[in-house]
């Protein structure tokens, strides 16, 4: 597949080179002569790839009605000139983007874009920095979610970086009564970090990892084995991807060119609620948010919204798991006030219970778990009920409203896993009404055994380990993550 690669670059060289050989006298007139005849050879050049490629290599068929002019040759130009690491090509389905991202009716959408990327894109950029990952990559985060830590996909993505259940799993984002590390800004960017650092590994081109990104390694897999080509690119495999692939790939790069020309399309930033400069601490502690941000004499909306994967308005930090608290950085602050808030444990059950796994494209007519509301229950008592947040179930279930009505059926995920999580929230509430017990958080170092794990710990044996895990032997794994019974 030929690739559009001109750049100004040649243009430049060969205006210096003949500039330095004409004659004094005919300087001008060669030149100018030179520049437009270089400029119209150029343009031509480019027009004949964009002709080449045109919809072909997106996979689509109907091209008869296709037409590139000298504005799509000055499109690549700019997408060259903004091009990094990641490629940046052209052809009709990236111009369709580019024709919509900067329509008039979607301005206020990327003016929201902007004002929100004012928090987020530094975050991102330093957490790719660290990983090595091409800064450009961060836009992806728009195309996913719209910058919004709390979206929830129809089959269950969350967060900002639109996780599944297991691929969440998979790269070591908690999920539990307490948090939901794909809302967290910084866990699941580290988490997006790792999986494109992986598939630009395997794949070798970048456009390929972002396509797996959004239909997964084994999709693309397949793709390449249909193309028949050692290392193609994406362009060269996308008529074997899902539709809903060919058409993410073109959408990033239109919205890398929206925001690297945000002053030529008259973009303006909207205002919004985040605070700009912060400072990141780590909690091991079980800390309320309403008492820390009443330290720092701002709303508690305020500390949620730079915090928004805690459900409860709870920061779950224990010595061996602590969690990560982002508060604004401020000159007036009360250092005394906040350390005393900050060392002020809450007196609640610190169970942890593993979230249930939402994710909703599970087949089968019975594998949608439901739950009929029960006279007095609120969102929020269902939701901790099955370890699951509010948002979800609203999101699931199509509700706008924090009220639910006695008797209403509502989608509480996977029922086969829900059951199982039912029981041990049970079991768990029961614990708490017949005894003092609280658990302890535990990830599995190697060389550990249970024996040795239940020494450390007063109150844990090896018996009561195994049976708050649901562990069958002893058998134990560098990473797992154990509860431990404490007395």
């Amino acid at each position: 597949m030929k690739v559009v690669t001109l750049s100004l670059a040649g243009l430049l060289y060969l205006s210096t080179a003949n500039a330095q050989s004409l004659p004094s006298s005919s300087l001008k007139g060669e030149l100018q002569s030179s520049l437009l005849q270089h400029l119209a050879d150029e343009n031509t050049q480019i027009l004949r790839e964009l002709d080449s490629i045109k919809f072909v290599n997106a996979g689509e068929r109907d091209v008869d009605d296709v037409v590139f002019d000298i504005q799509d040759v000055g499109m690549v130009r700019k997408l060259l000139a903004l091009q990094k690491e990641v490629p940046l090509n052209y052809n009709a389905q990236v111009r369709n983007y580019i024709e919509l991202y900067s329509s008039k009716n979607y301005k206020p959408h990327m003016g929201r874009m902007l004002g929100l990327g004012q928090y987020y894109f530094p975050i991102y950029e330093k957490i790719f920095k660290e990983m090595a990952v091409p800064e450009e990559i961060k836009y992806l985060s728009i195309v996913e979610s719209a910058l919004n830590p709390q979206v929830v996909s129809r089959v269950g993505a969350t967060g900002p970086w639109q996780f599944m259940y297991g691929t969440a799993k998979l790269y070591d984002l908690a999920m539990d009564n307490y948090v939901d590390e794909r809302k967290d800004p910084y866990a699941s960017s580290y988490a997006a970090a790792k999986y494109m650092l992986e598939s630009y590994k395997e794949f070798g081109d970048w456009l390929v990892a972002i396509a797996s990104y959004n239909c997964g390694k084994g999709n693309v897999k397949r793709a390449i084995a249909k193309s028949g080509k050692d290392n193609p690119n994406f362009w060269e495999i996308s008529r074997f991807l899902p539709k809903e692939t060919r058409n993410y790939v073109p959408a990033f790069i239109a919205m890398t060119y929206m925001f690297g020309y945000i002053e030529e399309n008259d973009i303006i930033p909207s205002t919004h609620d985040y605070h700009l400069a912060t400072d990141v601490l780590m909690v091991d502690k079980f800390l309320g948010m309403d008492n820390i941000a009443g330290a720092l004499n701002i709303p508690t909306a305020s500390l949620k919204l730079l915090n928004p994967g805690y459900k409860k308005g709870i920061v779950n930090g224990t010595v061996e798991v602590p969690r990560r608290l982002v508060i604004p950085k401020m000159e007036d602050m009360d250092q005394e006030h906040l350390y005393a808030a900050l060392n002020t444990p809450l007196a609640v059950p610190v169970a942890i219970v593993e979230a249930a796994n939402d994710d909703l494209r599970v087949a089968g007519s019975g594998a949608v778990g439901r739950y009929k509301v029960k006279k007095g229950e609120t969102l929020q008592r269902i939701a901790d009920k099955f370890g699951v947040s509010v948002h979800n179930l609203k999101a699931w279930n199509g509700l706008t409203s924090s009220r639910v009505a006695a008797g209403k059926s509502l989608i509480v995920s996977n029922s086969s896993v829900n059951k199982q999580l039912a029981s041990t929230v049970s079991k768990t509430s029961k614990s708490k009404k017949e005894s003092s017990s609280t658990y302890l958080s535990y990830v599995v170092k190697k060389g550990d055994t249970l024996s040795g794990i239940a020494s450390k710990y007063k109150g844990a044996t090896v018996t009561n380990i195994k049976s708050t895990n649901g562990l069958n032997n002893s058998k134990l794994k560098p990473g797992m993550k154990l509860r431990i019974p404490q007395k």
